[in-house]
């Protein structure tokens, strides 16, 4: 895999006061006396003497521009229509499209396929594969990856016409699941050959590509490997190094340079490439270097790698640097068009990242398995350590927490598979939650079970290991939680924009003025205008209505960050950070509520328990939040974030910890 983030850059746009006639909204009776004074207090005149965010550009790793949904409808200059959950809630807004009912686009057909899938993968993994072997080995052995071969593992999602299972996003999660629970390091080796090593081909190769190289890499004869990341060049993937030339007579290119911490590269025979390349500017006429994605072949000669690299978990997989010395690249291996190769690389990660999350599904519920067992058989004075509240909460925690992570990874390939374009928001937060959510039940299943969790026998610590990667590559935690808040933020900012533009010709944007100004009367005076959640149901009323007010005010506090710190908002990470967080939080809980609703109106056997992990989990959802939205926009915090950036800067500068050692010894 590889370590990854984004570079932002934020565009400049024209100041421009909003003067917005409050008269004009149409309040209930009741309201109109407090919503007068009510603005005066607030903004009864002005939105804001500032400039909003029109454009963000995301130079990275982990995410690409997202596409944008048309609507012919809407007024010049006016943000395009989302069906993205998460992109709405910045605008304070509830779009329930790909969120309820809770979405499932499985036929019968793939449903009995997936089923018959399921048990032969599981059985595997439980009788042949060995994880504590493949551990200390640091690979995995012949036998095992020819079993993986032989059930068609290595070409889930390749269509049947190219040699593959033709599983679509959700039975893949589903059998991705299976692997996480088991064994991480050979999901690494598989999600490292098909989730990114040969998706680009998938996803975006043309015709005899496909034909030409998936029905190797589908059976496993060849592996695949995606090679990105170079030393200069971890989050900011523009800045890579390696070059590819044009021959004259434009039948090849001519590649050097070298990728770092490639997963499956010191043997892999395919490789998903990305290296610079001359293109002319059409706008000056000029030529630059843009990244071009490539399909290689060590067999083109010239492609070598180093040894192994000795990693603290995912032993088995293999991770090597490997470098291209003069590799003479066919021009008709080029993966998309000449100069996108960074659309290519964002697409295939974006792509893949829900089956990361339903992995980490896997491996919480291995986790919480082994601390169940131990929890219900240890007995500590006179009593089973279940029946103490400390244990209870861990169990409950670890459920809330396997039960939100099943829900984000499953919601999201079930949209992908119903057609959605706009999940990338989603998937980012997915990833983020999932592998945090991982790390935490384990580190609490080593907790309950005490000496005996930290003992090798029990295979927590291998998991723990194994676990502490996921929060760092395809994106790491910390940038995808900026990729959130600012592309939120983006979105939000061209609704401000627009409702600026519309005040300039307040005659034909009278109802937008009308609107607006509207929403806003009404949250001066405390009230929520965010709606609610339809189609929830109603033992989960509450919920559904605390989310709603929550979004009210998440919405208002971007709106405030953005009035404040306009196009510098890119430079205010601490805010930013509890931005994101609360975005997390929002969405695990509308995946939550959507799921829980569905298994009470199905009167699942489990319903009412869901419902219980549904109540606790949104409450404190929301309740943190809150809290952090408060943090965000409080000027004690912004002091606070101040000393911080402070007290870093000190610390780099004095190559150390400055504070003298507490016996001055």
């Amino acid at each position: 895999m590889s370590l990854s983030g984004e570079y932002f850059s934020l565009g400049t746009t024209s100041r421009t006061i909003i003067e917005v006639e409050w008269h004009c909204v149409r309040l209930p009776p009741k309201l109109r006396m407090l919503a007068s004074r009510a603005l005066l207090l607030a903004t009864p005149r002005a939105i804001a003497a500032q400039a909003f965010p029109s454009s963000v550009s995301l130079r990275c790793q982990s995410t690409a521009a997202e596409p944008q949904s048309t609507n012919k409808a809407a007024p010049k200059s006016a943000p395009q229509a989302s069906p993205s959950f998460v992109k709405n809630i910045f605008c304070g807004k509830i779009v329930t499209d790909q969120l309820l009912p809770y979405p499932n686009f499985l036929t019968q057909e793939q449903n009995e396929n997936l089923g018959m899938l399921v048990d032969p993968a599981r059985k595997f993994f439980q009788e042949v594969n060995d994880a504590t072997k493949n551990d200390v080995n640091e690979g995995v052995d012949e036998e095992t990856l020819q079993g993986l071969k032989d059930m068609g593992c290595f070409g889930l999602q390749v269509p049947p016409e190219y040699g593959g299972l033709g599983c679509n996003n959700t039975m893949y999660a589903r059998l991705v699941e299976i692997v996480g629970e088991h064994d991480l390091g050979v999901g690494i080796v598989l999600g490292a050959h098909q989730s990114i090593g040969f998706k680009g081909i998938l996803i975006c190769g043309n015709k005899e590509q496909k034909e030409k190289y998936l029905p190797v890499v589908a059976s496993g004869e060849h592996f695949a490997a995606f090679a990105l990341t170079e030393p200069s060049s971890g989050s900011d993937a523009n800045s890579i190094k390696s070059r590819a030339v044009p021959s004259e007579d434009g039948s090849h290119y001519i590649l050097n340079g070298s990728k770092i911490w490639i997963s499956n590269g010191g043997f892999a025979e395919i490789f998903t490439v990305f290296a610079q390349t001359p293109v002319k500017d059409e706008r000056t006429g000029e030529m630059v270097d843009k990244v071009t994605a490539f399909i290689v072949e060590r067999g083109f000669g010239g492609v070598t790698s180093g040894p192994p690299e000795k990693k603290m978990g995912i032993k088995c997989s293999n991770t090597a640097e490997v470098y291209f010395d003069n590799v003479k690249i066919p021009a008709e291996n080029v993966l998309g068009e000449v100069g996108h190769g960074f659309k290519v690389a964002m697409e295939i990660l974006n792509n893949g990242r829900f089956g990361m999350a339903a992995a980490m599904t896997g491996a919480i519920r291995s986790s919480m398995a082994k601390a169940v067992d131990f929890a219900s058989n240890r007995n500590q004075f006179g009593r089973k350590i279940h029946e103490f509240g400390s244990i209870q909460e861990k169990l409950a925690r670890m459920a809330m927490l396997h039960y939100a992570s099943e829900s984000l990874a499953y919601m999201i390939s079930s949209n992908m598979d119903g057609g959605s374009k706009e999940y990338h928001l989603e998937a980012a937060i997915s990833k983020v939650y999932c592998s945090e959510a991982a790390w935490w039940v384990t580190d609490e299943a080593i907790q309950v079970m005490g000496g005996m969790g930290f003992m090798k026998e029990t295979g927590l610590e291998r998991v723990m290991r194994d676990l502490r990667i996921f929060r760092i590559f395809e994106g790491t935690n910390d940038i995808l939680r900026l990729f959130v808040a600012l592309t939120g933020l983006q979105y939000a900012g061209t609704n401000l924009r627009a409702i600026q533009i519309a005040i300039k010709n307040p005659a034909a944007n009278l109802g937008m003025i009308i609107d607006e100004g509207s929403k806003r009367a009404i949250r001066a005076i405390g009230f929520s205008n965010t709606g609610v959640l339809p189609g929830v149901h109603p033992e989960l009323a509450k919920q559904a209505a605390d989310i709603a007010k929550t979004v009210g005010e998440f919405g208002t506090a971007c709106e405030s960050l953005l009035i404040k710190h306009g196009n510098s908002i890119v430079e205010q990470q601490f805010p930013l950070n509890r931005i994101a967080q609360s975005a997390v939080d929002l969405y695990s809980s509308a995946a939550v509520v959507s799921r829980a609703t569905k298994s009470l109106e199905l009167n699942f056997p489990s319903a009412k328990h869901e419902k219980k992990i549904a109540q606790v989990f949104i409450n404190e959802a929301c309740s943190r939040t809150r809290h952090n939205l408060k943090i965000a926009r409080s000027s004690d915090a912004h002091q606070d974030f101040e000393r911080m950036a402070s007290i870093s800067k000190d610390i780099i500068e004095n190559g150390g910890l400055i504070s003298s050692r507490a016996l001055g010894l």
